[in-house]
């Protein structure tokens, strides 16, 4: 019975150290805070190292544009409900935040060279009068960018005079453009050839996306700055 209150000493003490030994190890040591705890509730998934973004340049491209070009991504409208989007150097040239977007066809005119807005607007191509929009792209200088998005119906009130104007900006496609297609377009006052800038789908049942319209249209690039314009 005498050893009764030492026995109970020495197990008091022994538990202390146990306890002390495990508070350490899961602890870490002194100074390093919750390491070991935050190990045992964290899933090896977690764990791993997160894989880092991809870093986005202007306008959200995945990679910079060369020297003397100018970074642009454009997105037709789709079909009768979101607004098309024009970005240029990282500045958003037309789109249903700015609220300077509409139905029909979504123009804005750069000055090739210092890659500046001229002047932005949308042309109501369904019941709209196409000698607005023959009055805005007639008198273009040499050396002007013309980038252009559809939305909606982008050809109901286009006439032969007009379809000209773009083919001669480079516009391979818009002879065919019809009732509803989807079209972005990226041309230039005084070029030789035919835009690489183009993308044109058609408006067809047996395609369409949406009831009664075409898929939205992305295109993104590098244009060229001009050297001249006047």
């Amino acid at each position: 019975m005498r050893l009764a209150g030492p026995l109970r000493i020495v197990v008091l003490v022994v538990t202390v150290g146990l306890t002390w030994i495990v508070v350490s190890i899961l602890l870490g040591g002194p100074g390093n805070g919750f390491p070991r705890i935050q190990q045992l509730f964290t899933s090896p998934e977690n764990s791993v190292t997160a894989e880092p973004r991809a870093r986005k340049y202007k306008c959200g491209l995945p990679q910079p544009c060369p020297e003397e070009h100018l970074a642009f991504r454009m997105v037709s409208g789709a079909a009768n409900v979101i607004g098309p989007k024009i970005c240029l150097e990282d500045k958003m040239l037309m789109s249903s935040v700015k609220d300077n977007v509409g139905r029909g066809l979504n123009i804005a005119l750069v000055n090739g060279v210092s890659g500046e807005l001229i002047e932005a607007r949308a042309f109501d191509m369904w019941a709209g009068d196409v000698n607005e929009l023959l009055k805005f792209i007639r008198p273009l200088h040499e050396g002007t960018l013309v980038f252009v998005a559809s939305y909606d119906d982008p050809a109901t009130k286009m006439n032969e005079e007009t379809r000209k104007l773009f083919s001669d900006l480079g516009s391979k496609n818009v002879r065919d453009l019809a009732f509803r297609d989807s079209w972005v377009f990226v041309g230039a006052k005084g070029v030789q050839n035919k835009s690489p800038f183009e993308q044109h789908v058609k408006n067809s049942r047996h395609t369409n996306k949406y009831e009664g319209w075409p898929e939205a249209l992305e295109m993104e690039g590098c244009i060229p700055r001009r050297t001249t314009a006047s």
